[in-house]
């Protein structure tokens, strides 16, 4: 595919450019273990460069009229949609997506890129009083300057244009270091899509390395105002951590523990199909995703049977074909972690109920239940197909042992009562919930983000607003103050 072979670089000062160091990053279709490119990491050295580059661009980017700004926003979109195709098959090859996954991803990349358009012109000042005679109080909404992003292999096109195209469009420049296993989509064709639009050189810049050649020197560099991270919240609390000695501020997406409660007066086909998607889209590979399924005892026995038919009905296999329901795993790493999770809680005492099987990077859906809340394995994130069914009686029971994780990202809770269905939502100690849906979601102008250790701060709206500008305050006196001496 050409994309793999025209966007192997590293794109610095709105050039082209074979990294300097010593060893190559080599990407791979998950599926089929082709190779799809090779791509010289990038050195401290290019590090700085990019960093100084997005230092010179951003001040003339910052004061370029945002109606102008938000042009370039436009065109990328275009350029979305008239390429929807060859993205989806990009997608698909690097990351392992099924057609339905590519196809989700893009559709929210534009959604976001929508939402870019506005920000360009959402950033207000405002003039405050002053209890002293004659002065005049303005509040200035600025850039913060220079922006480090740092995205994952999951969802790497989306979740990389997610963060950089926010902090572009209210005047920031970026230095976007995508995942190591998924270079292209979440990298090379971020910057491709803005150089075409007409995104001045130095304002983005692409640097694809590892922590093995860079060490902290994204983090640590003492150019960038904000880091926006997505990934663990392991490598998260590193991130925090290095940042803070350097006065940073960090937006942290990390991990999740999510839970879907089902109340005993919720419609359990419905909840049954909200399941299957909550924990299965993208193989689990989702930090939304659904790792518990917590049943209220009176529809246990309903749902278990309806949900463990439904998954054995899941088709795994190539994602290329429509019919895929689940792909591959980002690699066979993975995909030997979460073997070793499940084999875990089985000797712990838990029952699969459906244990899939493991080919490579394919591994089946498996279902388990009475898994010991004592199990070194309960309470950690499955990033892959494997789902835990918790019974529990009564909804005070349901919160408690929803809120019995260190992570608050996202839940579900369904029942035929909206506002019982509220109540619940409101004392599960997480950054998102949502009645009778998914766990999966994210939208444009709502408040994404989690709260314990699945990361600090929002993004999406106007917490974009928040997180990539800063406020100065210039005050003017009218007249003359008096002084004391």
């Amino acid at each position: 595919m050409s994309y793999f072979s025209e966007l192997a670089y590293q794109y610095i000062d709105g050039e082209w450019r074979v990294g300097s160091g010593s060893w190559d990053i080599v990407d791979f279709n998950p599926y089929n273990g082709e190779k799809l490119a090779s791509i010289t990491v990038a050195t401290v050295e290019e590090i700085d460069q990019a960093y100084r580059a997005a230092e010179r661009a951003q001040l003339a980017w910052a004061e370029t009229n945002p109606y102008t700004r938000r042009l370039v926003f436009e065109r990328a979109l275009r350029i979305v949609e008239d390429r929807e195709q060859e993205l989806a098959e990009a997608i698909t090859a690097e990351v392992g997506g099924t057609q339905f996954k590519a196809g989700f991803e893009l559709q929210i990349v534009r959604e976001f890129l929508r939402e870019a358009i506005q920000l360009a012109l959402r950033p207000e000042g405002r003039i405050l009083p002053s209890p002293i005679d004659g002065k005049e109080n303005r509040v200035y909404r600025v850039p913060v300057g220079v922006v480090g992003v740092v995205s994952p292999f999951n969802f790497p096109f989306l979740l990389s244009i997610k963060s950089v195209a926010a902090a572009m469009a209210l005047g920031n420049a970026v230095v976007l270091k995508p995942h190591q296993n998924t270079p292209v989509c979440g990298g090379g064709l971020v910057a491709k899509v803005f150089e075409e639009a007409g995104l001045p050189p130095g304002v983005l810049n692409v640097v694809v390395t590892d922590i093995a050649e860079i060490g902290d020197a994204l983090i640590d560099h003492p150019i960038p105002k904000v880091i926006s991270f997505t990934g663990s919240d392991k490598v998260g609390r590193h991130v925090a951590t290095v940042a803070a000695a350097g006065f940073k501020r960090c937006v942290l997406e990390l991990g999740g523990d999510s839970a879907l409660l089902v109340l005993d007066d919720a419609d359990i086909d419905y909840a049954v199909d909200a399941a299957i998607v909550s924990r299965f889209a993208h193989q689990g590979q989702i930090c939304m995703a659904a790792n518990r399924v917590l049943l209220d005892r009176s529809i246990e026995a309903e749902f278990t049977e309806k949900f463990v038919a439904r998954v054995k009905a899941l088709k795994v296999g190539d994602p290329r074909d429509p019919a895929t329901h689940i792909g591959p795993l980002i690699n066979e790493g993975q995909a030997e972690t979460i073997t070793g999770m499940v084999d875990q809680c089985i000797a712990d005492g838990a029952t699969a109920l459906v244990r899939g099987s493991v080919n490579g990077t394919l591994v089946g859906p498996t279902v388990l239940t009475d898994v010991p809340a004592d199990s070194v394995v309960y309470g950690q994130e499955f990033f892959g197909p494997v789902v835990m069914l918790i019974p529990f009686d009564g909804d005070d029971e349901a919160i408690r042992i929803a809120n019995e994780t260190d992570y608050g990202l996202s839940g579900g809770v369904h029942t035929a009562n909206i506002e019982r269905g509220v109540r619940v939502a409101r004392q599960v100690r997480t950054g998102m919930m949502h009645v009778n849906d998914a766990t999966v979601h994210d939208e444009p102008i709502v408040p994404f983000g989690g709260e314990k250790s699945s990361g600090v701060g929002r993004l999406n709206g106007e917490a974009m607003v928040e997180s990539f500008t800063t406020t100065r305050w210039i005050s003017i006196q009218h007249g003359r103050s008096t002084f004391p001496f």
